[in-house]
């Protein structure tokens, strides 16, 4: 399968497209497992992380992928950048096309910010997550984790608790299940539920006890408390009560549901710290689930060869 040059988001993907990533992913599962976890399929390639916000899991799992793959890896920080002297985004983009860099991943405050890079790019855009746009190599790897635990996705029933108004990661995330076949609703005071709910194609709930108990994937997004100022929910202690993941609710679900999060979590707030390391729980699966779907994804779009 020929890819496009970029993956910029999930929406638009074909369910061949998202399963080329999905079982290339696998493959690379194994390789990391070996004692050695390094191949040279992309020796000689040059990765450049360019992060307009701040990021510590997505930065350094983009970064172990490539290094897994024998990639030369560039880690850019606006923070230290000539971006802070007032360098447009354009311009960072003629100094990398100049650098000979092979592919960008980037994040960006601005919804629709790597779609620029890539329309002015030879190198290959990776969305690391834009604004409240889009989230791709998220998505891919929830649904990774989801597919491995149930051994499909079609007719699978996800709930997504939580800011679903601001998340990228929820807007990704629906995007893919619904294109594999899955049953995706959302759970969450009005006040942080899209007002254009109804266009993705989702269930819409607003009492999460009622309904727990009916999904076999329950995924909790991160609260942004840097939000909590709009007035957008009463108080974090009423949030934890009427959403959080607590030990009392999580027994409410089906026996061989899970639980997921797209980190970084906020403990005792949108999750119970007995929630997030128990039995349910599948976090740090997706953390490791998400160096080998970046692998895949840099395999895949640098046009890597296994000798």
């Amino acid at each position: 399968m020929n890819p496009k040059k970029d993956l910029l988001g999930i929406e638009g993907l074909g369910s061949k497209e998202i399963l080329n990533y999905l079982d290339t992913a696998e493959k690379f599962l194994e390789i990391l497992d070996r004692p050695i976890p390094i191949i040279p399929a992309l020796r000689g390639k040059t990765i450049l992380t360019l992060f307009f916000e701040p990021s510590t899991r997505t930065q350094i799992s983009f970064s172990i992928a490539a290094k897994r793959l024998s990639a030369d890896v560039v880690n850019f920080s606006a923070s230290t950048s000539s971006v802070k002297k007032g360098e447009t985004l354009l311009d960072t983009a003629k100094n990398i096309e100049a650098m000979k860099v092979d592919g960008v991943i980037v994040r960006h405050y601005a919804s629709g910010a790597p779609r620029i890079l890539a329309e002015n790019l030879n190198a290959f855009v990776i969305n690391a997550g834009d604004g409240t746009h889009e989230h791709p190599t998220q998505a891919l790897l929830d649904i990774m984790t989801m597919r491995q635990h149930f051994g499909y996705i079609k007719n699978l029933n996800v709930l997504i608790v939580g800011d679903v108004l601001h998340s990228r990661v929820a807007r990704s995330n629906i995007f893919g299940l619904k294109t594999l076949g899955a049953n995706v609703a959302v759970c969450a005071p009005p006040t942080l539920i899209p007002v254009d709910i109804e266009k993705l194609n989702v269930e819409v709930f607003y009492n999460l006890d009622e309904i727990i108990g009916d999904f076999d994937v329950v995924m909790a997004l991160r609260i942004q408390l840097e939000r909590q100022e709009s007035g957008l929910f009463p108080s974090a202690r009423e949030y934890r009560n009427l959403y959080g993941l607590t030990v009392e609710r999580v027994q409410k679900m089906k026996p061989q549901s899970i639980i997921m999060h797209p980190g970084p979590t906020n403990r005792g707030l949108e999750i119970d710290p007995e929630v997030a390391d128990g039995p349910k729980s599948v976090i740090l699966k997706q953390v490791k689930n998400g160096v080998a779907m970046r692998m895949a994804i840099l395999f895949i779009h640098a046009g890597g060869k296994i000798e």
